[in-house]
């Protein structure tokens, strides 16, 4: 595993700062890389480091912590990328032949996800004094297409129309798998008899279970 602190406009531009942290103001981001089943050579961390570090362009002024796995399973090359900033949560996940082709469609989408919710983002930002840096965004659309018109994509993403209340029951996670099963359901909420705590178990695409505990 790698966890590294960087300057990511330093690195952008090709120069670190003492520390990795910046000499000029630059927002620092931190960026920590994982793999399994996968030799992380110099020249591969490097590239994950840098593509990974162009996310901080769009956001003005928040830290960021990235989180990336690098991954080879029945012969794809898997690459999920994480980003918390701000309270907000953005995820990119790509399987291709090849590992260089993965970490550049993860980040693709991340940022193809900031653009095509870039109102609703903003929104969440400026609660924090923040906001998506459009300079950036327009640089990248040049690109990666147009962006969605208006009152296009994103004004007619899926909305609620229903809410569902049931009684959550004590149960360990193998019952909670169980129950997931039985009801035919992707995923299932429960509240952890171990840990008193409510968690989420849910169907990965690999076709294992993965389980979300939540933290307060």
């Amino acid at each position: 595993m790698e966890i590294i602190w960087i300057d990511a406009g330093a690195i952008l531009s090709g120069i670190r700062g003492h520390n990795g942290i910046s000499l000029k103001g630059v927002v620092r981001m931190e960026i920590t890389i994982k793999s399994k089943n996968v030799d992380l050579t110099p020249a591969l961390r490097n590239y994950a480091e840098k593509k990974v570090a162009k996310i901080e362009k769009f956001f003005g002024k928040s830290f960021i912590d990235a989180q990336v796995m690098l991954d080879i399973e029945r012969g794809f090359h898997i690459v999920d990328v994480t980003i918390q900033v701000d309270g907000l949560l953005l995820k990119g996940e790509a399987r291709t032949g090849d590992m260089y082709a993965s970490i550049d469609e993860a980040v693709d989408k991340i940022a193809r996800q900031i653009r095509k919710y870039k109102t609703k983002i903003n929104r969440k930002l400026r609660q924090a004094g923040n906001e998506i840096v459009e300079a950036a965004l327009r640089e990248w659309s040049g690109t990666a297409g147009p962006e969605p018109a208006a009152g296009g994509v994103e004004d007619e993403e899926p909305r609620i129309v229903k809410t569902k209340r049931f009684a959550v029951k004590p149960m360990s996670v193998e019952e909670a798998m169980m129950q997931m099963e039985l009801l035919g359901h992707d995923f299932f909420v429960f509240s952890n008899a171990e840990t008193e705590q409510v968690n989420v178990i849910y169907r990965r695409k690999d076709g294992n279970y993965g389980l979300i505990e939540p933290e307060f």
